[in-house]
Order: structure tokens, then sequence, then C-alpha cells
């Protein structure tokens, strides 16, 4: 981001959040970068506004803040007259752990992409963000980046950034995971034998309208295919995923889909905590590959 910094007509704007992380790219922007305050619809509104004149403007703040506050903004500003607005939230999913349901961005990229010309990215490494960023400062649409921790393991090299990409080939099920949890299962799964390992997936960008051919073709031969992702179910990657696969005529075997469930114990804890009541967690995803039909 502070490398495109040089373009004249990128401004940024954060809702008063930010701290110690983006005072780089404020040296780098000057005037053009904006404290909008504690004021996310009128930063959105002001967003467009300049969108419309020309600017190319990348709102910030964390994710329930950018996509939930806001979202009479971002559909009828925005959204509703197609302008290049980046929206860019951090801490998606149980990101905010312990800070509670407030803070916790569970449905916002399957909220956001029920508005018209919306595109959602969503990195799952450090490496993928100037790719995506560089993607984003072409686009004429609204779009919307979710941001969380890099969960890969030390020596793990991602392939190049894509839409999908395929980042473990087996022999088994065939998981298809969105976003920075993709991390923690890729050691988990590289520690199987190879014949009970899956091919392992990772989609980034979505609404997913169309897949790679070498993914249909797993999904044939699969026994089950699993989607993960720290989001709720409905209007998530699992659905969006089951649709595809449904009009373009291939049906798995099995489908299971592994998502947030909420707060099944009314508690609040770390994003692990969530992810473990969840089946999140690693142990929990792996042992959804091999449960009996139903007990996933």
């Amino acid at each position: 981001m502070v490398e495109q910094a040089t373009q004249a007509n990128l401004i940024f704007l954060t809702g008063d959040l930010g701290f110690m992380a983006l005072e780089p790219l404020r040296s780098a922007l000057g005037q053009r970068f904006v404290n909008a305050g504690v004021a996310e619809q009128n930063m959105i509104g002001v967003a467009a506004g300049m969108a419309r004149d020309g600017m190319r403007p990348w709102a910030y703040s964390i994710a329930p803040f950018i996509y939930a506050r806001p979202f009479e903004q971002i559909r009828n500003d925005v959204c509703l007259h197609g302008l290049p607005v980046v929206m860019v939230g951090n801490g998606g999913g149980y990101g905010y752990g312990v800070m509670g349901a407030t803070h916790h961005a569970l449905e916002d990229y399957g909220t956001l992409l029920t508005l018209q010309s919306l595109r959602a990215f969503v990195p799952a490494f450090d490496g993928d963000i100037r790719p995506t960023v560089a993607k984003l400062a072409e686009i004429r649409q609204p779009a919307y980046l979710r941001l969380g921790l890099d969960e890969a393991p030390a020596g793990f090299v991602p392939p190049d950034y894509g839409p999908w990409r395929r980042l473990i080939r087996g022999s088994d099920a065939t998981v298809v995971v969105c976003g920075p949890i993709a991390g923690g299962l890729i050691a988990a799964v590289r520690e199987l034998p190879v014949a009970a390992r899956p091919n392992v997936w990772l989609v980034s960008e979505l609404p997913i309208d169309q897949f790679p051919p070498d993914f249909l073709d797993d999904v044939r031969e699969s026994p089950h295919v699993v989607v993960v992702e720290e989001h709720v179910a409905v209007g998530g990657v699992g659905a969006q995923v089951a649709r595809q696969l449904l009009l373009q005529g291939v049906l798995p075997k099995r489908f299971s889909h592994r998502c947030a469930a909420g707060y099944p114990s009314g508690r609040y804890g770390s994003q692990r905590f969530h992810r473990k009541e969840c089946g999140l967690d690693v142990q929990g995803i792996l042992a959804s590959l091999v449960a009996p039909a139903g007990k996933e």
C-alpha cells in the first residue's frame, strides 16, 4: 500500500483506528491520509463522494465497523452507483477474540456480497497482500478486503497468488478453505500419511462464479468435499461452492461445511477458543474428514 501511495488520486480514510500500524502510510500520503473519526457511516459517504469525483478511496476500520455500522451507506452510496471504494476490514472472523461479539465479523463477506457489483478479497498469507493490493488498485467496482494474521507454518511457501490455488495435492478428501485459517491446516495435513492426505484448495476472491478445471476433477474423484471458513454458513463460501457445483452439474459424493457457529457456550474467549467451539480448530477439521455422514 505504501508503494502504491504515489498515485495522485489515492485517498486513505480511517475510522480513528490503525495506530502503531498506519503511520508509514500516513507519512507517505500526507494530506491524502484522512482520519474520519469514529463516524463510519460518514466515512463511507465521504469515500463515495470522493470516488464519484475520480479519486480512489480506501476506507479502513476493524472488520465489524467497516461493514456493519455503515451498511446502508455501502449499499446506497457505493454499490448502487458501482463506485470503486475499497473497504478494508481488519480482524475477520473471531480475530478480535476476547473483545466479544461486537468486535467479531462472522457474516461480513456474506452480507456484503448481497450487494450488487461488490467483490470480496480474503488473503491467507502475508505474501498475498502485495498482489491483492495491486489488483484492488486497478478494479473499477466496490470491493471489500478482509485481513487477518498469517498462520502458515514456518518454511511454507504458498503458490503464487490467484483466486484459487491448490495448496496440497492429496489422494483422499478435497478441502476448500478460505482465509488465514488455511495456515494451521497446512501444517497438520502435511503430517498425514500420503494415502490419507486431502487435496487442499484455497479460495481468496468472492463471489465464486467459476472453478479451476483441476478442482472439478478433484471433486469428481473425491469421496468427500469439505469447505472450511471462519464465517457463518449463510452467504459463506460453503453455500457458494455448493451452488456453483450444482449449476455446473457436478455432484460431490459427500459434502460437509465447517463454519462459524456463533457462541455455543455463550462465553467469549480467544480466537482459538471460538474456533475450537465451532470445530474450526485443526483437530475438528481433520476429524470431519473421516466422520460418518451426519456426524461432522
